[in-house]
């Protein structure tokens, strides 16, 4: 496995993870989950970023949400693509379990939550939602994933793809800051 596709897969887990965790009401450990469910997790996780991000482009106001939204649907094609590589190359089916619908549902209210917003208020509903998914991730790596992982390559790979979701987050913070006040904040 590449040191890129490592660590892109390792950012699918830990989106999916951190979305899990974000949902629970009290603090759980991590899901024990085979590999196929890690796999279905991943290009779940991946495929609820890129939905949401084309329904924001049909939308957004604001150039710079368009342009974050594009780039989520950009950055998580790929991760998927190159999911489905790796779990191809470890011959893994990925598998539904109680995490990837756990995503779904969570992904669909959302939407449910989005779907009124026109305008200013849709951008800042959406760079809203961006910030807190981005640092429940960067919470899971952090409190969760990184703590609870005895496999070193894994904690590794992890620890590397923080810097990532850092900046991820810091962009999003920025974006919502030129928003302004209003609905959504």
């Amino acid at each position: 496995m590449s040191r890129s596709t490592a660590q892109l897969f390792g950012l699918a887990l830990a989106l999916g993870l951190a979305t899990t965790l974000q949902a629970q009401s009290a603090p759980a450990p991590a899901p024990d989950l085979s590999d196929p469910a890690v796999a279905h997790v991943a290009v779940t996780a991946n495929s609820i970023d890129i939905d949401l991000a084309k329904f924001t482009l049909t939308r957004a106001q604001s150039a710079d949400v368009r342009k974050f939204a594009q780039t989520m649907i950009t950055d998580h094609t790929a991760v998927n693509e190159q999911a489905a590589a790796l779990a191809k190359k470890l011959g893994v089916t990925p598998a539904d379990n109680d995490v990837s619908r756990s995503l779904q549902a969570g992904a669909s209210e959302a939407r449910k939550t989005l779907e009124p917003s026109r305008g200013a208020a849709f951008d800042r509903g959406y760079m809203d939602r961006e910030v807190a998914y981005h640092q429940a991730v960067l919470d899971a790596i952090d409190k969760v994933l990184i703590p609870t992982t005895e496999n070193a390559e894994l904690r590794k790979l992890l620890q590397d793809v923080r810097p990532a979701i850092v900046a991820h987050l810091e962009h999003a913070k920025q974006i919502r800051g030129g928003l302004g006040e209003g609905a959504g904040k």
